[in-house]
């Protein structure tokens, strides 16, 4: 008998409690989210229940993610800390303003804590999680950190020393840790929804009528998140018809981008258009036009390479200069020098995106390795690591 099971075996009568923390973007939050699902399904297969608190800010995503999930939710008060390269831009009225508000959080996280009394605390990272970490470790219960990208957050970094595991999504972020966090390190990866290994290509092709692909050819998936990207649509735009002569593209572009493309579109030859479908947003078709895409072209967050990785899809990738500590850049270089995906990471143009894509287009057998490689890095049981993780921390308090 593990010590989790026997610590949960001493109150039977007590659902299993899991404070969870973290939020402002996705990249923090459906991770967690997906943790809970996971903890949740483990936990009712052996009888028992899951209570769960979201401590998150006031209006932010994290507060909607709760709700839609039927998760309670509490919000505490936050400082962000808005970076900048050069360091003395730092010390900006807002930041400083901010970070007086730190304080309040964590003695509103403290009594929040000690009144629902968690068997483990959660904390994906953002700004938010840094109270509510700090207020696991006065209370003495155990924190458990998970990082999404290679490089540590700033939160995460913050909240090292106060954690009892560090979950991290890759083997490249041991060697950055300090020796202490090492100590208590595991590579978990980055939770992934389970949904997104349903697909079948033949429903994407159903669900968004894509009867004038040509089988024969690749498919590419473009995509630059629910928004779109504006970089990425006029990237593509600019290499459409070459692209059409050798592959089907679904170009998922944002709502911003649908009306100039699809205009755009109208003027393609005709016995290219058939193979081109731009649209606003890919929903619950996800799952299938991945299984349909031989190829995808995107951003680099961190729930994308974690989708990507597992699901052992060849890419290119543009990351987006502007994330938070250049974040997307790292995690587009580890993949890229190990031949898992390609990166544009200087200079980036139409004419770069196609040398890009020309190879792994013309040579199947590229794709493949690459799609091998890629495969290598995912962790498509990342929920259950994570879990295994939550659980062994609980059962040492």
């Amino acid at each position: 008998m593990n010590d989790a099971v026997s610590h949960r075996l001493l109150a039977p009568e007590r659902a299993f409690r899991l404070i969870v923390t973290g939020g402002g973007t996705g990249g923090h939050t459906y991770p967690a989210l997906t943790a809970v699902r996971t903890l949740r399904t483990r936990l009712a297969a052996d009888g028992e229940d899951l209570d769960v608190l979201w401590v998150g800010k006031k209006g932010g995503l994290e507060e909607r993610v709760a709700a839609a999930e039927g998760i309670a939710f509490t919000a505490v008060a936050t400082g962000k800390i808005r970076r900048d390269r050069n360091p003395l831009k730092m010390v900006s009225p807002a930041n400083v303003k901010d970070m007086g508000r730190v304080p309040l959080g964590v003695a509103q996280a403290r009594k929040v804590v000690a009144d629902f009394d968690p068997d483990v605390v959660l904390a994906t990272g953002g700004y938010v999680a840094v109270p509510v970490g700090l207020a696991a470790k006065f209370c003495r219960r155990p924190l458990v950190i998970h990082e999404q990208t290679v490089r540590l957050g700033l939160a995460n970094r913050a909240l090292t020393r106060a954690a009892a595991r560090v979950a991290v999504s890759s083997e490249s972020t041991l060697e950055l840790l300090t020796d202490s966090a090492r100590r208590v390190a595991v590579v978990t990866g980055n939770p992934v929804r389970p949904e997104v290994f349903s697909g079948h290509p033949d429903k994407a092709v159903q669900a968004l009528g894509l009867w004038g692909f040509d089988r024969s050819l690749p498919t590419v998936y473009v995509t630059g998140g629910a928004q779109g990207s504006a970089q990425i649509n006029a990237l593509v735009r600019d290499i459409l018809p070459w692209l059409l002569g050798r592959a089907n593209v679904v170009h998922q572009c944002g709502e911003a981008s649908a009306a100039e493309l699809r205009e755009h579109a109208a003027t393609l030859p005709r016995d290219l258009s058939p193979r081109y479908l731009p649209t606003e947003f890919v929903g619950p078709e996800l799952p299938d036009v991945l299984a349909l895409a031989d190829m995808v072209i995107s951003r680099s967050g961190a729930g994308t390479i974690a989708e990507l990785t597992a699901l052992g899809k060849a890419a290119v990738l543009i990351p987006l200069a502007s994330s938070a500590g250049n974040e997307q850049a790292h995690n587009a270089r580890h993949l890229h020098d190990t031949g898992a995906a390609v990166a544009l990471l200087d200079g980036v143009s139409a004419d770069g995106l196609r040398d890009a894509v020309a190879p792994l287009l013309a040579e199947p057998e590229r794709r493949t390795a690459m799609a091998q490689r890629s495969r290598a890095h995912g962790r498509p049981d990342a929920a259950d690591r994570l879990v295994d993780l939550l659980l062994s921390a609980a059962g040492s308090r």
